[in-house]
């Protein structure tokens, strides 16, 4: 149990020690400064301490918000300071400074967790501090004050406040509008019966593999069945999270669950509407890895875009004003969200073109809307690219090698070719990605093929010889990205035999899953997966040449076979990795405010 210490002179009447109670604390009473220091320091070092002024008003979603985020080392509200155990030594180390400053006397002339508060700020300790609204929180001193902020309690409703705080601030137009409305309330349900954000993420990734079995079985009943339960799975999507907002149950497992499960959920179904086609005799199980492709691609180039700018200095052009402007116009607004099919949208749209329509033509409108959507905000950063005169940071630049992915192959060549010639990443990655695609879609297996492999591997290594810190180096890492999974769809397609295209939809699949890996930990601040997973699974350009000399030495059917036992090589070496990381202590909590696309 965590533990609260109320400092100051008692208030008759007050809430405050059930307030605290309620929210799982211990709560002691300390007769002075000296006193709550000594309680803090007696305190379980394994436990949240907390510091409260018993004068404290406000409401208990006030005190939730400001004592309970797991989030954060440090947290504070007016009149109430928390420390989580990695914060307990900087938590000590300001109150006995402020204790040696007073002297160790009574503080009820002031409030000694809003001294403690200042004295973290003077020593550089990063304390969050919520963003409470219209939410009170104070420390009264004189009883009219205190009357004053009782009415101000009274006056806003706090359960609505927590309702109207689960949900986003910024989400897709269909989430606003038609699931967000009801889904809080299947929120606050799961909060009073103890349920929790993973079990609900759990169930909403059951109801899409359900989802995606109804679609396999290639019938008008299962299609509709499908798109039925795909919209199922996406309101408890959203009630997961806004579960983890109304509870503060926030967690390093629930953050990698919520950020996984999305990408498996979507590509699961894809992959049943596949089997479900192939039923009725259509093959559209290139569409459906095409659609996956597509898909990856986008969110690799979101990712990029952002770890590329995010701390770049002097971050500003024209492009960015004129976005500014649209997005202080209401509807540009939704419209510019919609236009981008962000998961709400997309995941309507398939659910709709499923139940009425067939798996070839759902495909179809699919990739022609996210081709548009990828075509409109990459350019769009393009543009914004160019005309922005920014410095990327060391920082930035060893996110997009992390995320460029780059074996040993490429690492060997990368250090010879340092520092020799000019240098366009992007450039260089664009050329050789699209010597190979076109290679394999002009010879299909060949030799031929693993030659334009071999320099699409030496153009790799040139476009990540020096740091990524051009301006439109952020593109690199989707180029590898389209230039691999590119290359094992058309190889898989000129085999033409039964098995090829879900094998290679697997191969696909695997290593999608090892990049979203990557971006991830990346986000959370934990670096990049080790070394030896990269050199395990050989990067992508190892990856790339490898299935090139696979198709060129092996018959059709052999290479089918090939790519299976590759898909699943590498889905057990990254899987096994990715979950004995993101249950490890030491794992980030990452919780995305933002609709990903």
């Amino acid at each position: 149990m965590s533990t609260a210490i109320l400092t100051g002179q008692p208030v008759p009447g007050s809430s405050i020690e059930g307030d605290l109670r309620s929210l799982g604390f211990d709560v002691l009473i300390a007769a002075d400064a000296a006193d709550a220091e000594r309680l803090v320091a007696e305190a379980p070092c394994e436990q949240r301490i907390a510091l409260v002024d018993a004068r404290f008003v406000g409401h208990l979603h006030a005190l939730r918000l400001g004592l309970t985020d797991p989030r954060f080392s440090l947290a504070a509200v007016p009149g109430a300071v928390t420390a989580q155990p990695d914060g307990r030594v900087t938590l000590t180390r300001a109150l006995a400074r402020e204790n040696s400053a007073g002297g160790g006397t009574a503080v009820a002339v002031d409030s000694l967790p809003d001294r403690v508060v200042t004295a973290l700020a003077e020593d550089g300790a990063d304390v969050h501090r919520p963003e409470l609204g219209s939410l009170v929180a104070a420390v009264p001193a004189d009883p009219q004050a205190r009357n004053e902020a009782r009415q101000a309690v009274a006056e806003v409703d706090d359960e609505a406040v927590r309702l109207k705080s689960a949900v986003k601030s910024r989400d897709g137009f269909f989430t606003t509008y038609f699931i967000s409305p009801y889904s809080r309330y299947i929120a606050r349900w799961c909060a009073r019966r103890g349920l929790t954000p993973n079990q609900v993420t759990t169930a909403s990734l059951i109801t899409a593999l359900i989802a995606a079995a109804c679609a396999a079985t290639g019938t008008r009943g299962g299609f509709v069945a499908a798109g039925v339960l795909l919209i199922a799975s996406f309101v408890l999507d959203c009630t997961d999270g806004q579960l983890a907002r109304y509870s503060l149950q926030y967690s390093t497992l629930g953050a990698w669950l919520d950020a996984t499960f999305d990408r498996a959920k979507e590509y699961a179904y894809y992959a049943g509407l596949a089997l479900g086609a192939a039923r009725g005799g259509d093959d559209v199980w290139a569409l459906a890895l095409g659609a996956m492709i597509l898909q990856t691609c986008r969110h690799v180039v979101d990712f990029s875009f952002n770890e590329a700018n995010h701390d770049a200095t002097a971050n500003t052009s024209p492009t960015a004003a004129l976005s500014g402007r649209l997005d202080s116009v209401g509807w540009t607004v939704w419209v510019r969200r919609m236009i981008v099919l962000p998961i709400g949208e997309r995941w309507a749209m398939i659910a709709v073109l499923t139940a009425v329509t067939t798996p070839r033509i759902t495909f179809y409108v699919l990739l022609i809307g996210c081709a548009f959507a990828a075509t409109y905000t990459t350019a769009g950063r393009v543009l914004r690219s160019l005309t922005r005169k920014a410095q990327r940071t060391d920082r930035a630049a060893k996110a997009l090698a992390d995320l460029a992915d780059s074996g040993p192959l490429v690492q060997a060549l990368a250090r010879i070719l340092r520092g020799k010639g000019p240098h366009l990443a992007f450039l260089s990655a664009a050329v050789g990605g699209a010597m190979v695609t076109a290679g394999a879609w002009a010879w299909g297996s060949g030799w031929w093929v693993v030659l334009m492999a071999a320099a699409y591997v030496l153009l790799s290594a040139e476009a990540v010889s020096r740091p990524l810190k051009g301006a439109l180096d952020w593109l690199v890492p989707p180029l590898f990205r389209a230039a691999e999974y590119g290359t094992v769809l058309i190889l898989a397609a000129k085999a033409d035999v039964n098995g090829a295209l879900p094998a290679a939809f697997g191969l696909v699949a695997a290593v999608a899953y090892h990049h979203y890996d990557t971006v991830y930990r990346i986000r959370g601040n934990a670096g990049a997966p080790p070394a030896w997973l990269v050199r395990a699974v050989g990067g992508q350009e190892g990856r790339t040449l490898l299935v090139t000399v696979l198709a060129a030495a092996l018959t059709a059917a052999q290479f089918t076979v090939a790519l299976t036992v590759l898909a699943v090589a590498v889905a057990l070496v990254v899987l096994l990795e990715s979950i004995r990381f993101w249950v490890s202590a030491g794992a980030p909590a990452v919780h995305d405010e933002g609709e990903p696309a």
